[in-house]
């Protein structure tokens, strides 16, 4: 449970830097941002995986590069959903999932046991 905690205060702290450096994110407060990063969680392991296998293969086409699209309609829908966080379009949204995945792969090894 404390691992679970610290990626998700890590993946607000993620949402915070993204709507710092990424024009067209924008965020009210510091709770928003850590409803967004819940909500983001919870669509990255419920709906991310059922869109994954609905367009496998435009993602084996494009080499991969489609992930960055199912990124960016992740954090759409989390600004849709999420009262004062908001994503101004596409471009917006795709460089700050590109960034967003980026941290993941660090935020994903905390509070991982590797032993």
């Amino acid at each position: 449970m404390p691992g679970f905690i610290a990626r998700w205060i890590l993946n607000t702290l993620a949402l915070l830097l993204i709507s710092w450096i990424v024009p067209g994110i924008h965020a009210t407060s510091i709770v928003a941002l850590a409803i967004a990063a819940a909500v983001l969680g919870l669509l990255n392991a419920v709906v991310k995986p059922i869109l994954f296998w609905l367009t496998l293969p435009l993602t084996i086409l494009t080499l991969g590069l489609f992930l960055i699209v199912l990124n960016a309609i992740m954090l759409g829908l989390t600004a849709f959903l999420v009262p004062g966080f908001s994503v101004d379009g596409f471009w917006p949204a795709a460089i700050g999932g590109i960034i967003l995945g980026i941290l993941s792969l660090f935020i994903n090894r905390v509070g991982r046991d590797d032993s």
